[in-house]
């Protein structure tokens, strides 16, 4: 049996993301952040977009809890589904009806023949899914060539240095013979034993034996025994983004992904080391990120067709005149009820708030904003705005210098407006566009 039937076997036996067909992602923050079209392609151009209308490919959707995530994060987005199990696919069209999403379709296919659809995707997501295919330059471009010109690919491959210890366990069912075939309740259950019988100090059973008795079998086919898995690092990435044509835009987890964050103190590093980092390209530090601290299971990413003509001005970088020409968003994942009620609460009981509360963006950011400055950004949960007209609320809910008692000048509102900006966009949750 080749690796495709077995995948196929595999998923029809154990779908994956096999939660309950009620459950809903509306209460994910971070989840839904990360696949709002808006996160990947303000990365990208510093421009927010509108999903109404976009088409998105869920490449691999499984039983289509992912695809369900697409379409609550994405408002009047056509949601297209693929996957090689039939039953997957089942599956993913009754949980989108069971939550009213009608816009979508579903197929039983590979990721190579997509082109077969004969559509055009705005977005593709790809995940977990390209590191069980023969050759990712292959699967990245299939993905390519249905791509729109200024569309945007997510997809993620297994990383070789953080799941080392899986492919060891891979290596011993496979030399007893429990991977032959798609992997079935019986070989689920060798395992179990062999593991759990083995003490709590080897080495295997500490680093890779952490499974959910409700889940046991899901998680072995998803782990030790998951057919055709694969690790890669950060230069077979970017080699297969060469060999497919594929311009790297950002790793999604951006801010899990900072060398200089490695260190105790980077002023107190040797300069010629300093001197190399500056000079190094994104792969490069990316690599060296890696081989330094390989936390990240994914090496999850986002990249498109080459955008020559894109601007690469960062908003550290701009001029007095775009910031007077600029608009301010809040990230529309943000754009809530719930915190629209807690900033209010914030802002009438004159305490702090704390963005993560209503937008997980990064477990690594804790950004809190108090009373003044919540009422000073208020407006934005209802609809974009100037950044001048923002200065003129500032400058009226910060009249004096708290310290001089002088009086708040235009040009001293701005500085300070611009730095709170400047971090929060930094941080996610705001959009800057000029």
């Amino acid at each position: 049996m080749g690796e495709l039937e077995k995948l196929k076997d595999l998923y029809d036996t154990f779908p994956y993301f096999n939660f309950p067909l009620e459950k809903s992602p509306k209460d994910d923050s971070r989840s839904l952040y990360l696949h709002n079209m808006v996160t990947a392609f303000y990365h990208r151009d510093r421009k927010v977009i509108s999903s109404e209308g976009k088409v998105i490919l869920d490449a691999g959707c499984a039983s289509g809890y992912k695809s369900l995530t697409l379409a609550e994060a994405n408002p009047g987005a056509k949601i297209v589904g693929i996957d090689l199990s039939e039953k997957s696919v089942a599956f993913a069209r009754e949980r989108m009806k069971f939550h009213g999403f009608e816009n979508a379709e579903f197929h039983a296919m590979s990721i190579e023949e997509v082109g077969k659809l004969g559509l055009q995707f705005d977005y593709i997501n790809c995940d977990e899914v390209l590191y069980l295919v023969d050759d990712i330059a292959d699967g990245l471009s299939a993905m390519r060539s249905v791509l729109k010109p200024d569309g945007i690919i997510r997809a993620n491959l297994h990383s070789a240095i953080e799941r080392i210890n899986y492919f060891r366990a891979q290596e011993i069912w496979k030399t007893l013979g429990l991977m032959d075939r798609s992997p079935q309740a019986e070989e689920c259950q060798m395992v179990r034993d062999i593991m759990e019988n083995l003490k709590d100090n080897v080495f295997l059973k500490v680093l890779t034996w952490n499974q959910d008795p409700e889940h046991y079998d899901e998680l072995l086919c998803a782990n030790h025994l998951l057919v055709g898995d694969k690790g890669f690092k950060i230069p077979d990435l970017f080699d297969a983004l060469r060999q497919s044509e594929l311009e790297f835009i950002s790793m999604v987890n951006w801010d899990e992904w900072n060398l200089e964050n490695l260190f105790k103190n980077i002023d107190e590093l040797p300069i010629d080391f300093m001197l190399k980092l500056s000079e190094m390209s994104a792969e490069e530090q990316l690599h060296l990120y890696e081989l330094f601290h390989c936390g990240q299971r994914l090496l999850d990413f986002w990249c498109g067709h080459p955008q020559s003509t894109l601007s690469s001005s960062s908003v550290e970088e701009w001029t007095d005149r775009q910031w007077e020409e600029a608009t301010v968003h809040l990230h529309p994942q943000l754009m809530t009820e719930k915190f629209r009620q807690g900033a209010i609460a914030t802002i009438r009981e004159k305490r702090a708030i704390s963005l993560d509360r209503y937008l997980l963006i990064s477990p690594n950011i804790k950004p809190l904003m108090d009373s003044t400055v919540t009422s000073s950004l208020f407006p934005l949960i209802n609809a974009p705005h100037r950044f001048l007209s923002l200065v003129e609320r500032w400058t009226s809910l910060h009249p004096v210098d708290p310290i001089t008692w002088e009086a708040t000048t235009p040009g001293t509102a701005m500085e300070e407006l611009k730095k709170l900006l400047v971090r929060l966009n930094e941080m996610g949750y705001v959009l800057l566009e000029s």
